[in-house]
């Protein structure tokens, strides 16, 4: 029995792990449940789930929990700092981090320096990779990736220990407007960017999808997880969905990992790894998919991809920086306040803009976040 502390329960990733989790009871058990602000879900998760601990980090809603669950035997907490300090607790054996951005940033460093194993999704890597790396590294702690692209190279790997690696290729769906030219995307609404072809995701993941920045986020990711150099890593559209990441190794062959585009797959292969437990989720079929194609990505159109790698070989904070800004633009967007080619062009502002700095401290991370959006919500 693993005692899961699940960040981010509320979200799309988080209600599918617990959709995974309740399919095998005799294995797993909420120790911790944890979400930003959507307290109503976060009550009704408590009530079925019965953790020890629940979290809410927008202290607006503390007591609306409190008061909810006041007769079950449950602990409340409220904030940020509350969420690292539970990451001390010697009852959980398992942190996932659902959480989309820089919040799952403290909680995850501290769940590594607790000693506790990780399954963990992109922006944490993307923001402080190095020193999250580093930290996880000193503690003998594992991080597994349950992106489905990081998944799938995982995968990809097993049994391939001492065999180089020549590079790896991030699959990319092209989102709703692969094709588009940027005159078209100049009038494109929210609800279209909103409407992804393959996945079901939630709103901030759907945008960057869109804009392919979703791919650059990964790249770094990429880089950080698997020790690999940038000019090593390649992105490549597969409209299908269904290749979810491929690895080329130094004699020519190449590896792939297949699977219908659904995140249920990847999260349950992180949470019971090594172990493949059977599962009832819908099959791949090759005669549902008939022909699979492949396309480069327009890095004309689409400069996000172009802006992440930029970022990363320039190191520092720039990663950090470009992980702000593109929730800054991104939030902007979803509230009508931008256009979509907008997204981008503040991106690369900040860039630009934020002076390269060396970052060796959490706090000095999340100060950075701090400066970038204080600039470009005055910009």
């Amino acid at each position: 029995m693993k005692h899961i502390a699940l960040l981010g329960s509320t979200g799309s990733m988080g209600t599918q792990a617990l959709q995974v989790i309740d399919q095998f009871p005799d294995l797993f058990e909420i120790e911790l449940l944890s979400a930003y602000s959507n307290g109503n879900l976060l009550i009704q998760q408590a009530l079925k789930y019965k953790p020890n601990t629940v979290v809410v980090v927008d202290k607006k809603h503390y007591e609306e929990v409190k008061r909810a669950l006041a007769k079950e035997d449950c602990k409340v907490f409220a904030g940020l700092q509350s969420l690292v300090d539970c990451m001390s607790m010697s009852s959980i054996d398992m942190v996932l981090s659902c959480i989309v951005g820089i919040a799952g940033l403290a909680p995850v460093y501290s769940a590594i320096e607790n000693e506790i194993p990780v399954v963990l999704a992109k922006e944490t890597l993307v923001v402080a990779g190095e020193l999250m790396m580093r930290k996880a590294k000193e503690k003998n702690v594992p991080i597994i990736p349950v992106d489905s692209e990081h998944s799938a190279i995982f995968q990809c790997l097993i049994g391939e220990y001492g065999n180089a690696v020549e590079k790896i290729i991030l699959t990319a769906s092209g989102g709703p407007f692969r094709g588009k030219t940027i005159s078209e995307l100049e009038q494109v609404t929210c609800a279209q960017a909103l409407q992804h072809p393959n996945w079901n995701m939630g709103n901030k993941i759907t945008i960057d999808s869109a804009t392919l920045m979703n791919k650059g986020l990964e790249v770094i990711e990429a880089k950080w997880l698997f020790n690999m150099d940038l000019d090593k890593i390649d992105v490549i559209v597969h409209p299908q969905s269904i290749i979810h990441s491929l690895v080329q190794f130094t004699d020519g062959s190449v590896k792939a990992q297949l699977g219908l585009p659904d995140m249920k797959l990847p999260i349950q292969y992180a949470l019971t790894f090594p172990k493949r437990l059977p599962s009832e989720f819908p099959r791949f079929s090759f005669a549902d998919f008939p022909v699979f194609t492949f396309e480069n990505p327009d890095l004309n159109t689409f400069p996000c991809i172009s802006l992440a790698y930029h970022a990363s070989k320039e190191g520092g904070n720039k990663p950090c920086v470009l992980n702000a800004a593109n929730e800054i633009a991104v939030a902007q967007f979803l509230n009508g306040k931008i256009k979509f080619t907008d997204i981008p062009k503040i991106i690369e502002k900040a860039l630009s803009n934020i002076p390269y700095a060396t970052l060796r401290t959490i706090e000095e991370y999340l100060e950075t976040d701090r400066e970038v959006k204080k600039y470009l919500l005055h910009y």
